[in-house]
């Protein structure tokens, strides 16, 4: 068993950070990178859903050129093409024309 430096509370063995104080274990393991992970951004693509995904420009933004004109054409599918991207990308299962996660929150 563990404990945090900083407020003593116990942890469990495979704690990253302190459930109580929200503090970094020491020596605990960093969370890994997403290694298939896209360079867009995930913020971009969000909010081009959400003010324009009726016409499809988070399609086009990842990539997507096919399904962004189908988007398009058909108003995002109706609506509710639109709404399961959102989704989609909030939770972070949105991929790019390559398959690669857009996972990036930042805007570079």
């Amino acid at each position: 068993m563990k404990y945090c430096s900083h407020c003593g509370s116990e942890l469990l063995d495979e704690a990253v950070i302190c459930p109580k104080c929200g503090c970094a274990v020491e020596g605990a393991k960093k969370p890994e990178t997403v290694v298939n992970a896209s360079p867009k951004s995930r913020l971009i693509a969000l909010l081009l859903c959400f003010f324009v995904g009726g016409i499809g420009v988070h399609r086009f933004y990842v990539g997507k050129i096919g399904t962004g004109i189908l988007w398009l054409l058909t108003g995002g599918c109706f609506g509710i093409g639109v709404l399961v991207d959102v989704i989609m990308i909030a939770c972070g299962s949105f991929t790019d024309k390559e398959g690669k996660f857009v996972s990036n929150w930042n805007l570079d």
